[in-house]
């Protein structure tokens, strides 16, 4: 196996560190979580911190899991500055349409989670490798990386519309439209049209 990058590396890290600084504080997690505008606790910083923390230890496991699985092999692809920005984008589209989402629906439950930038760096997965297979774990079938955006895409959209579920299923849409848009602007496409 490669050395995990740099980048990568940086985030595993730290969202284990915060993780396990949030059980021994468990107070900075409503400092450092998202809050809807509306709450009277929504601080500016908590656009990027809310990538950091994680609800339990499935949550962080499994997104720490996609990071290393997704992360690695587009950091090595990009470098680190290109992948910084690309997650970035994603972790800030993400909080965005979760703001909106909460805006629209009165929720005052605060979110967490690296799921949003994940989200993005699995479409840009499904873009740049369409043809690699991939093994979910659930379900265990293997398909290709471009049919497996598809499916997780779909059913976020279906989860998200059809209620409450406790998931953030708008910002992991979120994260995947704010990949898909820095994708479009490296390649020097408007972002919903035709070429610039």
């Amino acid at each position: 196996m490669p050395p995990i990058p740099p980048i990568t590396r940086a985030l595993l890290l730290s969202c284990t560190a915060l993780f396990v600084l949030t059980l021994l504080l468990p107070a900075l997690s409503s400092w450092l979580a998202l809050w809807p505008l509306a709450s009277g606790l929504f601080m500016p910083w908590q656009v990027v911190t809310y990538a950091f923390m994680h609800a339990d230890m499935m949550h962080l496991f499994f997104n720490m899991l996609g990071l290393w699985m997704f992360g690695g092999e587009l950091e090595r692809l990009w470098g680190p500055r290109r992948f910084m920005q690309f997650y970035t984008a994603s972790v800030l589209a993400a909080a965005a349409c979760q703001l909106v989402f909460m805006g629209l629906t009165g929720s005052m439950v605060p979110t967490v989670g690296a799921s949003g930038g994940l989200f993005g760096l699995l479409l840009a997965y499904g873009m740049l490798f369409p043809n690699r297979t991939i093994m979910p774990l659930f379900p265990p079938i293997p398909m290709k990386a471009r049919t497996f955006v598809i499916v997780f895409g779909g059913l976020e959209l279906l989860m998200g519309l059809g209620g409450r579920t406790g998931i953030a299923h708008f910002a992991h849409l979120g994260g995947m439209l704010g990949g898909w848009l820095m994708i479009r602007y490296w390649r020097g496409q408007s972002p919903f049209g035709t070429r610039r």
